[in-house]
């Protein structure tokens, strides 16, 4: 995560001070940054830690952390802070300490730590930051999380909080923990994280501090003893009590290399929870289905196991002889291989894509196929090889909205239409005389074929379809004498171009799927909600360029492939009076 956490403090006689910084570079250290790699500087002390390398180097100190104070210098004056000793309220590390360094091995990213940053921007920014965080940018009773900021000098969250010091006015100090980046929304994303974190570091540094002070307390109270005492005016910052570090009040020498890594690991782990996607405009009709039937099939499996629960408590007496005999039960309506009792893993694909499947079937069985399917009729496919009826109804569905699709991929037994409009049939299964001779069905049968080919051979075809021979009939031929729906013939001009690949017709169907999905929605707005007379129907027809039979026909059966969500906000919605009154 581009950002920087900060310890803040209020000093008694300065005001607000950055006490301890840690941020990101993703680039190499600047030259004179770090040069702890060479011999007679210094030892390297390092360890893991969640996978990042945190090392304590020598490094050329900026006037920042104490080493000069130049006029250049982004850090503040000598005469700006407490003493120049490491048990100051206003100072974290010693004049000659280097500063804290984490590599993260996987992102070549390192986590630099020291008082104030050394860019001359981000100190004036830290600055800005760290001032209205312990001054103006408060909640009530001053402790507390708070979210400021612009685009100019960043966003802060900013936590406040209290220390206690037995030595101090009131007993307590004030400090802040603060986290500035430029990315509003996603620090606003990160707040419930970040304010849990950050709250967990809080009652750490607290609960430390707390020990010291009772202990304090009890061996001296403080209290009575300055009820006792004449009232000096600014008697605490002159006897120097007032600037107790922080590492004093908590008695932990090791306090800053442990807000390192601390911080180190926030950024990283707030950087990496949350994650950009590139959302392009309201989510689809095909998606609000997916998450509707996702959300079915959960609910399916919670009462699945709950009334297994509840058998298993019941503890039935199996009759004799059924021990070791396994029970099961076929599904009859999931997009795998399955064979009553026997899952088998799926294989691969028989058929290509749509392209690959009208050079095998021929243009006119193709046509009169891909007719069926989009006006929602029963296509039946009749074969031994179940793999080759599931490929072909993995093509043929990406034809209709995803709530328009009921697939049974492989029965032994013949299902009625309203159950499925997608079955796959063994070859011994007898098919009803009405259903045959029903304009509302198609049916293709997969005979072994006497020759080596019976179908023209593209360049995508699969040698293993040569074995192959495919009947397509109706009990209609009405597909094949009439102009066909609009979609279809776009759909047929794109498979016949030779100059587009399979991946730009597969856009190019998504494309059109669409846009008659939004004409669907407009119908049913119109019908359903409105309830419009069927003259102004007519005329919204024409207007969507759909009036043809064939094309009110699949307007309809596309209809009933809208979402429940879609459906119930229409409903929901209220009728505005100019409606009603038409």
């Amino acid at each position: 995560m581009n950002a920087i956490v900060a310890l803040c403090h209020f000093c008694e006689l300065h005001g607000p001070r950055t006490l301890f910084c840690t941020e990101v570079l993703h680039a190499p250290l600047p030259k004179g940054a770090g040069n702890g790699d060479s011999p007679g500087q210094g030892e390297q002390a390092e360890e893991e830690e969640g996978g990042i390398q945190m090392s304590s180097r020598i490094r050329t100190h900026s006037p920042a952390e104490g080493a000069s104070a130049e006029s250049s210098s982004p850090g503040p004056k000598k005469s700006d802070m407490c003493e120049a000793s490491v048990s100051q309220g206003c100072r974290s590390l010693a004049a000659g300490h280097p500063g804290y360094i984490s590599h993260d091995k996987e992102t070549s990213i390192k986590y630099v730590s020291h008082q104030h940053p050394n860019h001359p921007q981000l100190f004036s920014i830290v600055r800005q930051a760290c001032v209205r965080s312990l001054s103006c940018e408060v909640c009530p009773g001053r402790e507390g999380p708070i979210f400021f900021g612009d685009e100019q000098h960043g966003f802060v969250f900013s936590h406040t909080f209290f220390i206690k010091d037995s030595l101090a006015r009131g007993f307590q100090r004030w400090y802040s923990i603060i986290a500035i980046m430029m990315d509003r929304i996603y620090l606003i994303n990160s707040w419930p994280f970040l304010l849990g974190k950050i709250r967990g570091i809080i009652d750490e540094l607290q609960g430390k501090a707390l020990k010291v002070f009772e202990a304090e307390q009890f061996g001296c109270p403080q209290r009575a003893q300055r009820m006792n005492t004449a009232f000096t005016p600014f008697l605490h910052q002159r006897n120097g009590n007032a600037a107790r570090s922080l590492t004093s009040l908590t008695s932990d020498d090791n306090l800053w290399a442990c807000l390192h890594t601390s911080f180190a690991w926030l950024l990283k782990a707030c950087g990496s929870r949350l994650t950009e996607k590139l959302l392009e405009g309201a989510p689809t009709e095909d998606t609000l289905v997916q998450m509707e039937k996702l959300a079915d099939l959960e609910e399916e499996s919670e009462s699945w196991d709950n009334s297994e629960a509840e058998e298993e408590e019941k503890a039935p007496v199996l009759p004799e002889g059924a021990e070791g005999r396994e029970l099961t039960k076929c599904p009859t309506d999931f997009s795998l291989h399955l064979d009553c009792g026997n899952w088998q893993p799926r294989k691969l694909s028989v058929f290509k894509s749509l392209r690959h499947m009208r050079q095998v079937l021929g243009a006119p069985s193709f046509r009169m196929l891909a007719w069926h399917v989009l006006m929602g009729n029963q296509v039946i496919w009749k074969s031994r090889d179940a793999d080759l009826v599931q490929s072909a109804f993995e093509i043929l569905r990406t034809m209709l909205p995803v709530g328009c699709v009921r697939i049974i991929p492989y029965s032994n037994q013949y299902e009625e239409a309203y159950r499925c409009n997608f079955l796959g049939l063994s070859p011994h299964v007898q098919i009803p005389s009405h259903v045959l001779s029903s304009e509302f069905a198609v049916v293709v049968e997969v005979h072994t074929a006497t020759r080596s080919s019976l179908h023209p051979v593209g360049c995508e075809d699969d040698q293993s379809l040569s074995k192959y021979e495919f009947v397509v009939t109706s009990g209609s031929p009405v597909a094949a004498d009439r102009v066909g729906p609009t979609i279809l013939n776009k759909m047929e001009a794109a498979l016949t171009n030779q100059n587009l690949s399979v991946d730009v017709v597969d856009q190019c169907l998504v494309c059109l799927k669409e846009e008659w999905m939004n004409k669907v929605k407009v119908l049913f707005k119109f019908t359903k909600v409105d309830s419009r007379p069927k003259e102004d129907t007519q005329k919204l027809l024409s207007i969507l360029g759909a009036s043809e039979e064939d094309n009110v026909k699949l307007l309809k059966f596309w209809m009933t492939g809208l979402s429940k969500t879609y459906k119930s906000h229409l409903m929901s919605t209220v009728r505005s009076p100019t409606a009603s009154a038409s």
